[in-house]
């Protein structure tokens, strides 16, 4: 039996949910204009001052409140030409007596100018996002912002690592084009959804696979830069299984005396689910992981994930990883690699 049998149960969307999420749509709506002085505007009208404010490696701790403009927005902005966001997932809900709402998509414009020491392409290219607000009396009090810089760094052929057996590139939002969800959800498939994707998450790392009823056969999964993308329950079967075993006691650290390793938030919304941990899975390196031999590191990740249900079975998720991140506790820093390796090719062209 997994020991994530005991997990806490997901919460759901809730009145206040519907209210929040009314309120977030109007800070996205700045974005809307393009107009960096609008945005940061809505950032200051939105967010707390004292907001708590975090984001993937390289960024890691923004400065409080306006960080998430100063640190994370603007940055991506100016080196992105023709800086646009698309939104293909908006969500909301409780989790034990927190309020959340989240969302996940796309910035994309004409890669023109280093983003985060990442070497410009000089090309269009698209970043993904996923992003977590914790909302009280209105406003943004604690923020969590994923960046898929590993998928940027492979999209521009400067990938350091070992390549992934699944498909890397850009993934699309749901299939039914009903992920942002403006309508107030009602609470019985809110708990549906909920239920199903925990009810999966409970049996991950059981050898008998108990994970699988829950899915679809025709399942994608939309993974993180470095892991990949994989449809149908077989092909997911194929990467999820060794996966678990690349890292001992994969999970939530408790059997071997870890704490503080556990969900921030998880709801369900309607037809869809969502979840984020900044410290979500811990685990001892045993096995390659990237073409990194192991190290026998304890790492801890960030992860979140997004699912979308349909006649009791999972038919999509979309996964975001801090790979980047981990990649750092296990000894490599992709970012000054792929910098480094930069600097030896302008050497030999110059030769």
């Amino acid at each position: 039996m997994s020991n994530r049998i005991d997990r806490d149960e997901m919460g759901v969307a809730t009145p206040t949910s519907f209210q929040n999420k009314k309120t977030y749509f109007e800070f996205l709506s700045h974005f809307e204009t393009r107009n960096l002085e609008k945005i940061k505007a809505g950032v200051l009208n939105h967010f707390d001052a004292s907001a708590k404010v975090n984001a993937s490696h390289p960024i890691n701790e923004a400065v409080q409140g306006i960080g998430y403009y100063l640190d994370i927005i603007l940055p991506i902005a100016q080196s992105l030409d023709g800086f646009t966001r698309q939104n293909y997932i908006v969500l909301g809900g409780e989790y034990q007596g927190t309020e959340w709402v989240t969302s996940t998509g796309y910035f994309y414009g004409h890669f023109n100018k280093p983003m985060f020491g990442i070497p410009p392409s000089n090309k269009m290219a698209f970043l993904r996002f996923g992003e977590f607000h914790k909302m009280e009396n209105g406003k943004i009090v604690e923020t969590h912002v994923y960046l898929g810089l590993a998928e940027l760094i492979i999209a521009i052929g400067r990938w350091p690592l070992s390549p992934s057996k699944g498909y890397e590139g850009l993934v699309p939002g749901p299939a039914m084009h009903d992920g942002v969800l403006k309508e107030e959800s009602h609470p019985l498939t809110s708990r549906s959804s909920a239920d199903l994707v925990e009810g999966m998450l409970k049996r991950l790392a059981t050898e008998d696979a108990q994970w699988k009823p829950y899915w679809s056969d025709n399942m994608v999964w939309y993974g993180p830069g470095g892991l990949g993308t994989y449809a149908t329950i077989d092909a997911f079967d194929v990467f999820q299984r060794p996966f678990e075993k690349t890292f001992a006691g994969w999970g939530d650290g408790k059997a071997d005396g870890i704490s503080g390793v556990a969900a921030d938030c998880k709801a369900g919304d309607g037809d869809y689910a969502f979840l984020h941990g900044w410290k979500m899975i811990t685990g001892v390196h045993v096995k390659p992981f990237l073409g990194i031999e192991p190290t026998g590191n304890r790492v801890f990740m960030r992860d979140c994930d997004w699912w979308r249900c349909s006649n009791g079975k999972i038919v999509e998720n979309w996964c975001m990883l801090d790979t980047l991140h981990l990649a750092l506790q296990l000894g490599r820093d992709v970012i000054s690699e792929v910098q480094a390796n930069q600097i030896n090719s302008m050497k030999l062209t110059k030769k």
